[in-house]
């Protein structure tokens, strides 16, 4: 049986967490109904009134809302408060078009905080650690919400933010940091440059990492738990809902706990928004039912994942869900075959080659052609150039196994492709498809 941070909530009978649910539903349907008047208009032309909601059950009558709704109502058309009681915005590190921007009350940003409190307790966290929080700061989510749920543990924390490595490390060495939250690529690259500046495992006190963000694999995980000598913990969230936290991942390392009592989640069929039974595979689609000032309904995440209510040896009764099987907007379609990038990742993992790589696809004579650059480690790059030619094939034939399509493969020098100190850029598509 786990630690936990709220007990009471994070085991409290699945009934229990449906009643709850209901209630603040109900409440909070009312109440984006009178406070909301973009929402208002969008339940008004689906024939829905508050009334009508009467548990969690009638979910599915409400209307969805998407990043293209938000980028409607750019700034303050969701906010279901006015702007004198929120303190704080954050926003995406979105790149195209508007922004989202999310506004908080103080209310909002400690629930948020418990959310991530929960999830550093659940990867071991006490107040005796020391919590290296290496996520952006600023309007980036990543920084200030497991720098709140840090405080609210009692962990010492430190807010480096992203990048300047080497500083990193040797915090590191000298606060014996305990626990780190960065992105999984991030993860990698502080692990690699720790070997380069000498040093190994033993000189670090680190026991866990809580890695988010950006998609990793299980193959990943595996690399960064032996190379950091840790055990990593997957946590989910998006700014749209408040950032990390939504989700957290616990010792048994088999999906992520939804925290039920602040978010409904449902998984549906991305094509005709229809629900689908627990355990079907399809886009996630979250509803805050206590948020105050940017309560959304019905968002559509577009992250492909599958929800289970199995029982969990940790105790909690949250819902858990599968790490996301890539984005219903990611996915790539190459030759009319749906890519996902984690696919690549996969092959590239258990062959044995590193996690640095980039996806570029180009479309030449009506062709969409499939590139993909792989850095070699230091002892492969000095085989030579028949042997990589060799290596390319074998792995170009083990890529076309998982997908199907066979991409050309260039393995690279060490270091040759840029590393992300936020986000890891995987995809470049040069098709002018739009």
């Amino acid at each position: 049986m786990g630690n936990y941070y709220q007990k009471e909530l994070e085991t409290m009978p699945v009934e229990k967490i449906k009643e709850l649910q209901s209630e603040r539903l109900i409440k909070q349907v009312k109440n984006v109904y009178e406070n909301v008047a973009y929402y208002r208009n969008l339940m008004d032309k689906k024939g829905v009134k508050p009334d009508d909601i009467k548990s969690i059950e009638d979910l599915h009558k409400l209307p969805f809302l998407t990043k293209a709704d938000l980028r409607e109502a750019y700034p303050y058309g969701l906010m279901a408060r006015p702007l004198s009681d929120c303190v704080r915005i954050q926003s995406t590190s979105g790149t195209t078009g508007k922004r989202v921007v999310a506004f908080y009350t103080q209310h909002d940003i400690d629930i948020w905080e418990d959310c991530c409190a929960r999830a550093i307790v659940a990867a071991g966290g006490t107040k005796d650690d020391v919590c290296q929080v290496c996520y952006g700061y600023g309007l980036f989510t990543g920084g200030p919400g497991l720098n709140g749920g840090s405080h609210k543990v009692g962990c010492l924390t430190l807010p480096m933010s992203s990048g300047n490595t080497e500083r990193q490390i040797q915090f590191m060495l000298d606060l014996q940091s305990t626990i780190i939250c960065c992105t999984p690529s991030y993860a990698a690259y502080i692990a690699e440059t720790l070997k380069e500046m000498g040093h190994t495992t033993d000189d670090i006190s680190l026991k866990a990492g809580i890695f988010g963000a950006e998609a990793w694999t299980e193959e990943m995980r595996r690399d960064i738990e032996k190379s950091l000598g840790i055990k990593a913990y997957d946590i989910y969230g998006l700014t749209e809902l408040a950032g990390p936290g939504v989700s957290f991942e616990c010792e048994e390392q088999t999906g992520m706990h939804i925290n039920e009592d602040h978010y409904i989640a449902e998984i549906i069929d991305p094509d005709t928004g229809e629900v689908l039974p627990e355990g079907s595979r399809g886009e996630l689609v979250l509803t805050s039912i206590d948020k105050e000032a940017f309560p959304l309904l019905r968002y559509r995440t577009r992250d492909i994942c599958v929800l289970t209510r199995e029982k969990c040896s940790c105790g909690r009764t949250f819902v858990k869900m599968s790490k996301p099987m890539g984005r219903s907007d990611d996915m790539l379609i190459i030759r009319g075959v749906n890519v996902f990038p984690s696919q690549i990742e996969t092959v590239l993992l258990e062959q044995g080659y590193s996690p640095n790589y980039r996806i570029e696809v180009d479309r030449e004579n009506n062709t969409d052609t499939l590139d993909v650059y792989v850095e070699l480690s230091s002892e492969n790059f000095s085989d030579t150039v028949k042997e990589i030619a060799e290596k390319e094939k074998q792995l170009a034939a083990a890529v076309k196994t998982m997908l199907g399509i066979k991409p050309k493969m260039h393995l690279v020098p060490p270091k040759s492709i840029t590393r992300s100190e936020g986000k890891a850029v995987r995809v470049v598509d040069k098709r002018k498809l739009y």
